[in-house]
């Protein structure tokens, strides 16, 4: 099969094998998770196959994504820069917390830049953190964290790796904004 740079085959079979190596899964272990063969994921991730609809489906569903996102993971594939001012930003209207998105759109590891105003609390259910790693490291202010029972009290160029998921809330008990990064990879 001949591969071009914008070659969908291609870009799909990298996105499937970043996906699958994202959470440290063998191919076997993707084709018990998905129902399709050992033999044919290798293939598709070695450009040899292209897989159908039905077989991206399973894949998709192994990994706990919609096929619309992985396809639109795979079309964004070849992006490897995120210029800052193209970086998706959020800013929530009631509490002015603002979330930053760092990383190219294939990154393995995902990187946010967070800015959460004084006296500000955003909890988060452990839902919420179930399927991926984090660490959060403070680059200017306070930050208390509450993981499950247990409180974090940190400030500039602490670092933190979170335990298991548990309901969380960040605070910023300072009287300057505080600006951490999350680093996150899925579980």
């Amino acid at each position: 099969m001949q591969q071009t740079e914008n070659d969908p085959v291609q870009a799909i079979a990298l996105r499937l094998k970043i996906e699958r190596e994202a959470r440290g899964w063998s191919l076997a272990e993707l084709a018990e998770r998905s129902g399709v063969s050992k033999a044919m994921i290798s293939k598709i991730e070695r450009c040899e196959a292209s897989p159908t609809a039905t077989v991206l489906g399973r894949l998709s569903g192994a990994f706990g994504l919609p096929l619309s996102v992985l396809l639109a993971l795979a079309e964004r594939v070849q992006e490897r820069v995120a210029v800052q001012a193209e970086q998706p930003v959020w800013i929530d209207p009631e509490t002015g917390y603002t979330r930053r998105v760092v990383s190219p759109p294939n990154s393995l590891l995902e990187l946010l830049d967070v800015s959460l105003p004084p006296g500000v609390r955003v909890p988060y259910p452990a839902s919420a953190f179930a399927f991926q790693h984090q660490q959060i490291w403070v680059l200017s202010g306070q930050l208390d964290f509450q993981e499950g029972a247990a409180m974090h009290h940190l400030s500039d160029g602490d670092c933190l790796l979170l335990g298991p998921p548990a309901d969380c809330v960040f605070f910023n008990p300072g009287k300057k904004t505080a600006r951490y990064v999350v680093a996150l990879t899925r579980r």
